[in-house]
């Protein structure tokens, strides 16, 4: 059989086998994501597997590059993919999807044994430097211009209820000169 072959009857089982299923996505023949635990779960994954041209005979390439994976540490990361990489070598030659989203479902307990879910870049300052950063908002607000008595009563007596100028206060008269 031609590696294109393969790849068909393996793309052919691996959408009768994930049919319906919500964790399984084709992005295109040679592209597919498959999730790895609950949506709610902190510790769940999405890998993204590509096909090069010489699949099964070579490798896939496996990403965890995926926006869902935001949360993951780069330790994480790259234990998974060491973890899917050792995988891949043992079944070299044979279609492996199936397995490999399977080996990953049964073995995601140990895969994020060490996760540190990454927050974002907010949490990671301190309350000091938020207060910090606040009061010298608060002070460059002070310096705002400052109307006169007079000019208040100027600018309310042009302004309805709303403090909003009337409709045309800004328009210009044309007036034709012969």
């Amino acid at each position: 059989m031609t590696a294109n072959e393969d790849q068909e009857m393996e793309l052919e089982a691996l959408r009768s086998i994930y049919e319906g299923d919500e964790c399984f996505k084709e992005l295109s023949p040679v592209s597919f994501q498959f999730r790895i635990g609950d949506l709610d779960n902190s510790k769940s994954f999405l890998l993204e597997v590509s096909w090069p041209e010489t699949y099964p005979e070579s490798a896939p390439h496996i990403s965890l590059d995926a926006f869902f994976n935001k949360k993951l540490c780069l330790e994480t990361k790259q234990y998974i993919i060491l973890k899917l990489g050792e995988q891949v070598e043992a079944n070299l030659g044979t279609a492996m999807m199936y397995t490999l989203f399977e080996w990953a479902k049964e073995n995601q307990e140990t895969l994020m044994e060490n996760h540190q879910p990454v927050t974002s870049s907010v949490a990671l300052v301190s309350n000091s430097d938020i207060m910090n950063n606040s009061n010298s908002v608060s002070k460059k607000k002070e310096k705002k211009e400052q109307l006169t008595k007079a000019q208040k009563r100027k600018l309310i007596g042009r302004t309805d209820n709303k403090g909003e100028l009337p409709r045309g206060w800004n328009w210009v008269d044309v007036v034709k000169v012969r």
